[in-house]
């Protein structure tokens, strides 16, 4: 698990998350907030969103390696709040693909963990 934990407000971390995934050559193919969404149902939740991100290319090679493992496109970030601090996470690529015992899917894994890292990296560079 890659994770970073920050002071920053969730609506900094999902702005610079997303600025961070287009600079890596990624694409932000769904963006979940599920406490706007518990709102609509008259809950206050505190900060839970999700970030899905691939790219068209990598969607293609992953099928062309082994269609099941769609499954597990696209990758995904978590955004949460807990004790007042927001906590990003993401499972490297490399464990998402693992299970399927794919050398393609292997390297797949092995190029984007780099760009997974680097997205929340941008992170760090705000805080300093």
């Amino acid at each position: 698990m890659l994770e970073i934990t920050t002071r920053l407000d969730a609506e900094t971390v999902v702005e610079k998350l997303k600025a961070a995934i287009e600079d890596q050559g990624l694409k932000l193919v769904a963006h979940i907030n599920g406490q706007a969404n518990a709102a609509k149902i008259g809950v206050e939740v505190p900060t839970d969103q999700i970030l899905e991100i691939f790219h068209p290319a990598y969607a293609v090679r992953v099928w062309e390696a082994c269609k099941s493992a769609g499954i597990d496109i696209p990758l995904r970030i978590h955004v949460s709040e807990e004790g007042g601090l927001i906590h990003v996470r993401t499972r490297p690529a490399s464990s998402v693909f693992a299970p399927w015992g794919s050398p393609q899917l292997d390297a797949i894994g092995a190029e984007l963990d780099p760009k997974l890292a680097a997205v929340l990296d941008a992170l760090e560079e705000v805080m300093s």
